[in-house]
């Protein structure tokens, strides 16, 4: 039975999700499970409710936990599988830093985990990280496959395919969910009928067609898409609403309350949370498959100081990433016993890729996956060196990526503007040149269009005092 090493393990509910799910696969059913993580406590909350799942299916899995970096070779000592989910600094200190700091210059941000100065320093305090795990991996686990789910996709996984020889892939969820969040939010419906080819790069990959029984419907979307930017689409009931976008599941009381202010906030302004994608989409022709509070950070057009206005016109949510953690710590206090302390927990599989890849490299049955992998001719309009988000062939030969040629050529000069500042930002972490991150952040398309030279090096600056603890090397 294969061995899977999940680093990062204090991630408690992502954990259920993709370890629950192999628990739920006939073939994984009997793994061994390693958890490591760094925080005692949510280790042992995570292996509380695995344990808790693992006895309800049957006690088939062996679980094992491992605490702090003296234990982590043993972790990985023969896995076949190892999945990443870990964040350096975490919320506090870390990403309060990532938002403060930027703050004072006037450079706004909404997430701050994927591009930005925010991404960049959260990639220079992780990929060190990795290249550890790396060099264990290489002694002791020499052809695990490694799957990243950890931000900043692009930044990590191509420092891993560039300055290791551990086989990686990145995984982001935002692919699967990316048509039928259209669909259904535009009230077109979903289903198995529905065709769709996405590609380009993480978080900015690109809906490049989309048709049901044949037909396009690209020309139906633009339709809606233009009503309801302009506030004019009938979305129907509440109910009918919460039915279109969620199938009817149940929801946390939260997400029910959040979906309900979402609903009345069109009712009355005409205003909704996906108003930048369907603006880039109108612009550039295609939808992108991360959402709208990501992309208005990736581009210079939505968050500008000169224009405030904007922020309200489309719905910008200004330091959601803080927010959410905020939200995510306080809903933890209140429900996180449901998790760690529930004798009678089980799990349905989820739509998480990590266990079909496993499944289809032990059974040798393919699936097909959106993966990030090294581009080496796979879109030729991008750089050879980037990383790219492509359909990926998955069976007992590993991740097999597909050749997708050209993109649209404004899609992939947009798509270069975000690559600029990936590729430098590895370069950062493989020289560990200061000057090589002041111009990574010179060429983040928002950074740029709001702040001077001298401002962005002066911003980077405070940003490396700041996190001096994470980032010794560059002091």
């Amino acid at each position: 039975m294969p061995k899977i090493t999940f680093l990062g393990a204090g991630s408690t509910v992502f954990a259920k999700n993709v370890l629950g799910d192999c628990m739920m696969t006939p073939v994984l059913e009997k793994s061994e499970i390693a958890l490591y993580d760094i925080d005692p406590v949510r280790l042992n909350e995570s292996e509380a409710m695995l344990q808790a799942i693992n006895r309800n299916n049957g006690s088939k899995a062996v679980i094992s936990k491992y605490l702090g970096v003296s234990e982590r070779k043993d972790a990985l000592r023969g896995a076949d599988y190892v999945v990443n989910a870990i964040q350096v600094g975490g919320y506090d200190p870390c990403t309060i830093t990532d938002f403060e700091i930027p703050k004072k210059y006037g450079l706004k941000q909404t997430i701050a985990d994927t591009l930005g100065v925010g991404g960049v320093f959260r990639a220079l305090r992780t990929i060190p990280v990795m290249l550890d795990f790396a060099q264990d991996m290489e002694e002791v686990c020499p052809d695990a496959w490694l799957l990243n789910y950890t931000n900043p996709m692009a930044m990590l996984t191509g420092a891993m395919l560039r300055m290791t020889k551990v086989k990686t892939v990145g995984l982001c969820h935002s692919v699967q969910v990316c048509a039928p969040t259209l669909l259904n939010e535009l009230c077109m419906g979903y289903d198995d009928r529905v065709q769709e080819k996405i590609a380009g790069i993480n978080h900015q990959a690109w809906l490049l067609e989309c048709t049901r029984d044949g037909v396009d419907l690209y020309p139906e979307i633009k339709r809606r898409a233009r009503l309801y930017n302009a506030g004019k689409l009938d979305i129907g009931t509440y109910e009918e609403r919460r039915q279109m976008l969620t199938n009817g599941e149940p929801l946390p009381g939260q997400w029910e309350e959040r979906m309900r202010e979402e609903y009345d906030l069109y009712q009355k302004t005409g205003r909704h949370g996906d108003m930048v994608r369907l603006e880039l989409m109108l612009r550039f022709g295609y939808y992108i498959t991360e959402s709208s509070e990501h992309n208005a950070e990736y581009t210079p057009y939505f968050i500008k100081n000169s224009h405030p206005e904007m922020i309200e016109n489309f719905n910008i949510p200004l330091d959601e990433y803080p927010r959410r953690c905020i939200r995510q710590i306080e809903d933890w206090k209140e429900r996180g016993h449901e998790l760690t302390k529930n004798p009678t927990l089980k799990h349905e599989r989820s739509r998480e890729y990590a266990s079909y890849i496993m499944e289809a490299m032990e059974t040798n049955t393919p699936v097909r996956i959106g993966g990030n992998v090294l581009n080496n001719g796979l879109i030729t309009n991008l750089p050879h060196n980037a990383v790219v988000e492509v359909p990926c062939l998955v069976d007992r030969n590993g991740v097999q990526p597909t050749v997708i040629g050209d993109l649209p050529e404004q899609c992939a000069a947009l798509n270069r503007t975000n690559i600029n500042v990936q590729l430098m930002t590895i370069e950062a972490a493989r020289t560990r040149r200061k000057d090589a991150v002041y111009q990574a952040v010179m060429l983040d398309p928002h950074a740029s269009a709001e702040l001077t030279i001298d401002e962005i090096v002066s911003m980077c600056d405070e940003l490396f005092e700041a996190h001096k603890d994470w980032l010794p090397a560059y002091q």
